[in-house]
């Protein structure tokens, strides 16, 4: 195993275990725990989870895998602060399209290559590119899994 496939390892490791955990964390809250605010004034469990979903399905695009598979919850997940959207899907909702997107996430992950997760990611031009190595889709992994780290933090407060 050489170097970058050792590095693309260690990295996709921390991502599946910082999903896992976040799984452990969700699977331990109900419904009703989930509409709570994480501390007073502050954004809900339910607000968090479609604020993940949002932001994992934004990874479809920079990683050039595809179209979103939601992208109706941009405008009230990322556009939006907490309790401002008319309407939001339910808890039981986001739960299962949390599911369906780790899974078509992992699958993507593991087609990808070497060369590909060293190559760059959608929201950089290749002249960028070529002065800054560094912005990789790997390194888009890398933001995303200290992301879901927060966010998980957040949802343990909710018990």
């Amino acid at each position: 195993m050489n170097t970058n496939h050792i590095i693309i390892k260690m990295v996709l490791d921390r991502w599946y275990g910082s999903v896992t955990n976040f799984n452990k964390i969700l699977d331990s809250l109900s419904d009703n725990q989930l509409q709570k605010e994480i501390a007073p004034g502050k954004n809900r469990g339910i607000y968090l989870l479609g604020h993940l979903i949002a932001v994992h399905d934004d990874m479809l695009i920079l990683l050039d895998m595809g179209e979103k598979l939601h992208p109706e919850l941009n405008e009230p997940f990322i556009k939006s602060p907490d309790k401002t959207a008319i309407a939001i899907p339910s808890a039981p909702e986001l739960r299962s399209f949390w599911a369906k997107q780790c899974d078509v996430l992992q699958q993507k992950f593991s087609n990808l290559n070497t060369d590909e997760w060293f190559a760059k990611h959608t929201a950089v031009s290749a002249e960028e590119f070529a002065n800054e190595p560094h912005r990789n889709k790997l390194t888009i992994i890398i933001t995303r899994t200290s992301h879901l780290q927060y966010h998980s933090g957040q949802l343990v407060l909710l018990k």
